[in-house]
Order: C-alpha cells, then sequence, then structure tokens
C-alpha cells in the first residue's frame, strides 16, 4: 500500500473495536478509535481520517447525531462515512444516509468482506474526475466541491445521493442499468442490493424535483433533460 490511509472505529463495545480493528491494522490501515458519538466527533477532528466506521446505537451520542455534527464541519465535509450497525429496518437504513453517511455496514462481517469494502470506499476518495462542474438548466453541480446549486439555492446532498446525481447528470437522457450505478457509485466489489439505489433515487426526487429522474422498469434510471 503506496498510501497509508486513516480509519476511525466508532463502537461503544471494546470486542467490536478489537474484531474490525485487527484485520484493518493487518492490512497496513492506520487505526484509531472512539467509544461513543462525542468521542467520534473529537477524534475526527483532532485526527482528520479518511474514513469513519461508526456503530449506529451508543450511548450519550448516537451515530446518526455524531454523523450530523461531523458533516457541518468543513474539514471533515470530504470523509467517508459508513454506519455499522446490526439493524437492518427500513428507517435506520434512511435515517443513516439522511445523517450524511454514505454507506452501511450489518454486522456481523467477515474480515474479508469488510477489507473489500474498505478498499472500495477508499478508492472514491481517488477517482480521477474529468469534468469537474455540470449545468443543467437552474441545476449547477460542481465535482470538486461536492457542491449542488438548484435555482441558486445550495442543496446538501449526502456523498452517495450527491455521486448519484453526478453519474445520471454526466449524460443527460441516457439510461444507466442498476448494474453501472452500482459499479460507478458503490464499487463492483461491495454487497448492497437494489434497494439502497432506490432510496437514493427518492431522496434525490424530494431535493432535486421528481421530473428530473425517470425510472425504466427492469432496467435503471435517466436524468431527463
Amino acid at each position: 500500500m503506496n498510501e497509508v490511509y486513516k480509519i476511525l472505529l466508532v463502537d461503544d463495545e471494546p470486542d467490536i473495536l478489537e474484531i474490525i480493528s485487527y484485520p484493518l491494522e493487518c492490512a497496513g490501515y492506520q487505526v484509531c478509535k472512539a467509544k461513543n458519538g462525542r468521542q467520534a466527533i473529537e477524534m475526527a477532528e483532532k485526527e482528520n481520517p479518511d474514513l469513519i466506521i461508526m456503530d449506529l446505537m451508543m450511548p450519550e451520542m448516537n451515530g446518526i447525531e455524531a454523523c450530523k455534527h461531523i458533516r457541518k464541519s468543513n474539514n471533515l465535509k470530504n470523509v467517508i462515512i459508513t454506519f455499522l450497525s446490526a439493524r437492518s429496518e427500513d428507517f435506520s437504513l434512511i435515517a443513516g444516509f439522511d445523517a450524511g453517511a454514505d454507506d452501511y455496514i450489518t454486522k456481523p462481517i467477515q474480515p474479508k468482506i469488510l477489507l473489500s469494502k474498505v478498499k472500495s470506499l477508499l478508492r472514491r476518495t481517488k477517482s480521477d474526475i474529468s469534468q469537474q462542474i455540470i449545468y443543467h438548466n437552474n441545476l449547477i453541480i460542481d465535482r470538486s466541491k461536492y457542491s449542488v446549486k438548484l435555482k441558486g439555492i445550495d442543496i446538501s446532498l449526502p456523498r452517495k445521493e450527491f455521486e448519484l446525481l453526478y453519474l445520471l447528470t454526466s449524460s443527460p437522457n441516457k439510461v444507466f442499468t442498476r448494474d453501472k450505478i452500482l459499479d460507478v457509485v458503490w464499487g463492483s466489489d461491495v454487497i448492497v442490493g437494489d434497494r439502497t439505489i432506490d432510496v437514493h433515487i427518492r431522496k434525490l426526487r424530494e431535493k432535486i424535483g421528481d421530473s428530473f429522474f425517470k425510472t425504466i422498469k427492469g432496467v435503471g434510471y435517466k436524468f431527463v433533460s
């Protein structure tokens, strides 16, 4: 590994921290730890990690609230945040995305799958983007700043919603298959389901406008110009 990535692990159970940190450290990642949401915020500001893997349910401050605080920091706006939880209900998944999470890992997770997922997530930070700014009528998408403006108003999007919007608007009226969306936005070696795409599309429709996004039944989605 040419570049040493820093990963912040957040969980109130010491055993979980050790189980997750061991394969990451063996793979060459620099790992720091926090045991609740408040510590996570302090550690994130201090260590400026590339990736945060954070439990959802914790004492003092849960992962949702900690994620919201971290996303408000200018110094941490590009950090990747992934929730770690044994819960798989739709409401917790959606709440995580709404708080600004980029992904979701369900416990328990096998070390090989964990490393594969982490590798894919960190690869997003090294992506070579050729087209930095996309203009579409009253919509401006700036890839370099991860910012979106609609009719001059800033629209706040979690990273994965931004990546999905950027992909669809990069080729208006082109149909992107579900497999293509999963490959580009989540990575081909990351295990997520179709439901994840649907949740993100639904949130984009709420924030950007339903008329911009068209579902091609059984195929995928496209951005309508």
